[in-house]
């Protein structure tokens, strides 16, 4: 309750908690008493000859609602529950994340400590701070790069050689720990239709995939006017920019001819969330380590 910062909130809880306790009191008390009258039926009948009569609720029943109202008052005394009412043990799940979280610095601290001061290539080339890279990476990254790091459409693939950004160990490390933000502007109302499709049938050529020659041709000019100021004269791609090799056969989204012409036309925007604040920067050390190693033989 310490996060609302009115005090409204507390005064709710605390009467919404008190009613309801009432509430169970004064359903035990009016039901706590046995009848002394004869057992008579209250006239009301379900499914033609199912009746209900008036005898007292069982023993058993009424017990076990009693435990759980005196459970209920122990609980609200020892944890917090009861508006801002911290409870005798004065117990907060903020506490007992800290406390976990002390507890697991001081045993996995020093090894994470070990690596953190190794260059980058070494770490990748430590067995033991491969494992450990692989289960942040399976924690981590999986869901978007796949747990065999292959990625998939619209997410890179991190075992080979094509590095959008930069594939060296610090170059990784910052992608890991700042994030990225990919964008592809979009040129459909620049080129037109027709253009956009030249376009596309040059960028096709780029890769040795089948494509139309007179359309590349024109296509060709259209790429050193529009295209070559992010992905280069050569095609070969800027890393400053994120910028993708053109020349060679990987494909974010696909290399058919109507996905290059969706992209071209409508551009693209792609983002790779930050984790250096979330995981620290040892952790992050380790799982650039581990990305780094997967596409580079580790140093001995």
């Amino acid at each position: 309750m310490a996060d609302f910062v009115s005090g409204f909130w507390n005064m709710y809880v605390m009467v919404l908690v008190g009613l309801s306790l009432l509430f169970c009191l004064f359903i035990l008390m009016s039901n706590n008493k046995r009848e002394t009258g004869p057992v008579e039926l209250h006239g009301h009948v379900w499914d033609e000859t199912l009746q209900e009569w008036n005898n007292p609720l069982p023993r058993w029943w009424l017990y076990l609602f009693w435990i759980t109202v005196i459970f209920s008052l122990v609980y609200l005394a020892i944890y917090p529950g009861f508006g801002n009412v911290k409870g005798a043990l004065n117990w907060s799940s903020v506490g007992q994340y800290e406390a976990e979280m002390q507890k697991a610095d001081a045993m996995y601290g020093p090894k994470f400590a070990k690596f953190q001061s190794m260059d980058l290539a070494a770490v990748a080339a430590d067995p033991e701070a491969q494992g450990m890279g692989q289960r942040l990476f399976l924690t981590y990254c999986a869901q978007c790069h796949g747990s065999d790091a292959r990625g998939a459409k619209g997410f890179p693939n991190l075992a080979n050689q094509d590095w959008q950004w930069g594939g060296d160990p610090e170059t990784i490390k910052a992608t890991i720990a700042g994030g990225r933000m990919g964008v592809m502007t979009p040129f459909g109302a620049a080129l037109g239709a027709e253009g956009v499709k030249d376009v596309a049938n040059y960028v096709r050529s780029l890769s040795g995939l089948a494509h139309d020659s007179l359309r590349a041709q024109r296509g060709a000019d259209l790429f050193q006017q529009n295209c070559v100021a992010c992905h280069g004269a050569d095609a070969k791609g800027m890393a400053a920019l994120g910028a993708p090799n053109l020349t060679d056969n990987v494909w974010l989204y696909g290399s058919s001819e109507a996905v290059i012409t969706e992209t071209i036309t409508n551009g693209r925007m792609n983002r790779m969330p930050g984790f250096g604040d979330f995981l620290g920067e040892a952790k992050v050390h380790l799982l650039a380590a581990y990305v780094y190693g997967l596409s580079n033989q580790p140093a001995k």
